[in-house]
C-alpha cells in the first residue's frame, strides 16, 4: 500500500524543523513513496515479473545564498537527523550563488485537487499477465507475425509531500497504467518490427488488448518488403507518434536553462515569429486525467496554463525559479518541465493532408535523436511509406531526413486529428522542402 499523507508529512516536518535548529535560513524537502509492478511477456509466455517499493526523502538547505541537497531511502528517525545535519554542514562549505533561493510565496499553489490523477484500481499479477497475453494473441492472428520483441504491462502508484520553510506543504497521489506490444513480421525474406503502446492515469482508459495487438501487427506488416529510394527534396508527413518529438525538441529549446546559457537556436526569439502564422502551441497542466497534469511543480509553484506560441509567435519560456532569475522572469511552474504539451489542431483532415501533394513520404519511425538545439539542425534515419496522389503505395526504408528547425517550423502544416494519448501530443504534421537521403 502507498504511504498516506500524514506519514509523509511527519517526515517532512521533522526535516524542516531540524534544519532550522541547525542553522539553515531556508529549506525544502520532498518525501515520496512509489510502488511499481511490471510483467513482461514474450510469445504469449511470461518473461519476467518485478515489483519495487521506493520510499525516499530529498532535502535541500540554504544558508543565505549557499545551497546543498542530499537524498536517502533510510527514513528511520535516527537517520533523518543525520541526514539533516550532513546537508546543513555541506551547505556551509558550498560557494554562494546569488540566484539560489526558494520561490516567492505568492507563486505557491493554493487550490483544490480536482484533476483525477489517481485510480484506486489494482490488478494482481495474473490479470496483468492475462491482459498483455491477450494483446499478443490478437497480434498473432496474422500468419505474417512470427515473433515478439517483448510485450509488457505496468502499474505505478505514487504519493508525495513537498514542503518548504516558507510555509508551503502539499502533495497528492498519482497513478499510471501502461501496456505495450511489440511484434516481428516476416514475408518473402523481409522481417520488420513495430509496436502499439498505451499509457493512462486510469486503467479503464487504456486501449483494449484487441486494439493493442492488432495495431502492432498491422504496423509491422505494413513495413514489409520496403524499397530504397533516391535522394531528393520532398515533403514529409510525420505520423503522430513521431510528430510529437518536434514538440519535445521545441520544449528543450525554450527551457529557461537553455535560454540563460544561450545554448539554443531560439535564444532572443521571444515575441518573434518562429513558426508560420497557423501554429499555436499550448502547455496545459489542468487536463482532467491528463498524463502530464499536475497542480504544482517540483518547487511548489502553481502550474499556469501557457500559450507558448500564438499565431506562430513565441510568447513564453518554460521557467523555473533559479534560471528565471538569470533571465529576469518569474517562474511559471515549469521546474519539472512541460505538463500536457500540444500543437492545437490544424484545419486539414488527415485525408486532405495526404492528398495535398502528388508525392509525399509518410514517416512512421525515426532512428536517433538527431536534433542539435544549439544550431537547430535536424537529421535522423527513418522509414515509412511512399504516398502518391493520396494513396499509400509501398514502404520505404534506409533513408535520412535532414533540415533546420528555423526553416522546418515555418513550413509546417497540421492535420486536425489531435489526440491526447501521452503527455506530449501532436496532430499529424506535413513539413515541406525536407532533404531526404536515399540510395
Amino acid at each position: 500500500m502507498i504511504k498516506e499523507e500524514n506519514y509523509l508529512k511527519k517526515i517532512a516536518e521533522t526535516c524542516l524543523t531540524q534544519s532550522k535548529k541547525l542553522g539553515s535560513s531556508d529549506a525544502s524537502v520532498v518525501v515520496m513513496n512509489s510502488i511499481s509492478e511490471n510483467v513482461n511477456i514474450r510469445n504469449k509466455q511470461l518473461d519476467g515479473s518485478e515489483r519495487s517499493d521506493n520510499l525516499a526523502v530529498t532535502l535541500t538547505t540554504y544558508i543565505g545564498k549557499k545551497k546543498a541537497s542530499i537524498s536517502s531511502s533510510n527514513l528511520n528517525e535516527k537517520n533523518i537527523y543525520k541526514l539533516v545535519n550532513r546537508c546543513v554542514e555541506a551547505t556551509k562549505i558550498t560557494p554562494e550563488d546569488e540566484h539560489n533561493s526558494l520561490p516567492e510565496k505568492e507563486l505557491h499553489y493554493m487550490g483544490d485537487k480536482e484533476l483525477e490523477l489517481y485510480d484506486e484500481t489494482h490488478l494482481d499479477n495474473e490479470k496483468k499477465i492475462d491482459f498483455i497475453k491477450e494483446a499478443e494473441e490478437y497480434a498473432f492472428e496474422s500468419d505474417k507475425i512470427v515473433n515478439t520483441n517483448g510485450s509488457g504491462f505496468s502499474e505505478n502508484k505514487s504519493n508525495f509531500i513537498l514542503a518548504n520553510s516558507n510555509g508551503f506543504m502539499d502533495g497528492y497521489k498519482t497513478s499510471q497504467f501502461t501496456a505495450y506490444c511489440e511484434v516481428v513480421s516476416k514475408s518473402n525474406g523481409s522481417m520488420e518490427r513495430d509496436y502499439e503502446y498505451t499509457t493512462k492515469r486510469f486503467f479503464s482508459d487504456l486501449l483494449k488488448p484487441e486494439t493493442i495487438g492488432r495495431n502492432a501487427a498491422k504496423y509491422a506488416i505494413n513495413k514489409l518488403n520496403p524499397k530504397k529510394i533516391k535522394s531528393e527534396k520532398i515533403s514529409i508527413i510525420f505520423d503522430k507518434r513521431i510528430s510529437k518529438n518536434f514538440l519535445t525538441n521545441f520544449a528543450g529549446a525554450i527551457s529557461s536553462s537553455a535560454i540563460a546559457k544561450g545554448t539554443t537556436f531560439l535564444k532572443d526569439k521571444i515575441n518573434n515569429q518562429v513558426f508560420n502564422k497557423s501554429i499555436n502551441i499550448i502547455d496545459r497542466g489542468n487536463i482532467i486525467k491528463g498524463n502530464g497534469s499536475r497542480y504544482f511543480d517540483s518547487e511548489g509553484v502553481k502550474v499556469d496554463n501557457l500559450e507558448l506560441v500564438k499565431d506562430g509567435v513565441l510568447k513564453d519560456y518554460l521557467i523555473d525559479s533559479y534560471n528565471g532569475k538569470k533571465i529576469n522572469r518569474k517562474s511559471n511552474g515549469r521546474s519539472s518541465g512541460t505538463t500536457n504539451l500540444y500543437f492545437e489542431n490544424g484545419e486539414l483532415s488527415f485525408e486532405d493532408l495526404i492528398k495535398s501533394e502528388k508525392k509525399i513520404i509518410y514517416v512512421n519511425e525515426t532512428i536517433g535523436r538527431g536534433a542539435n538545439l544549439i544550431t537547430g539542425d535536424y537529421s535522423v534515419g527513418a522509414s515509412g511509406t511512399m504516398i502518391e496522389n493520396g494513396e499509400f503505395i509501398y514502404p520505404v526504408s534506409e533513408i535520412t531526413i535532414a533540415g533546420n528547425f528555423n526553416e522546418m517550423f515555418q513550413n509546417i502544416t497540421l492535420a486536425n486529428d489531435l489526440e491526447f494519448k501521452y503527455s506530449t501530443n501532436s496532430p499529424t504534421i506535413l513539413i515541406t522542402g525536407m532533404t531526404v537521403g536515399g540510395k
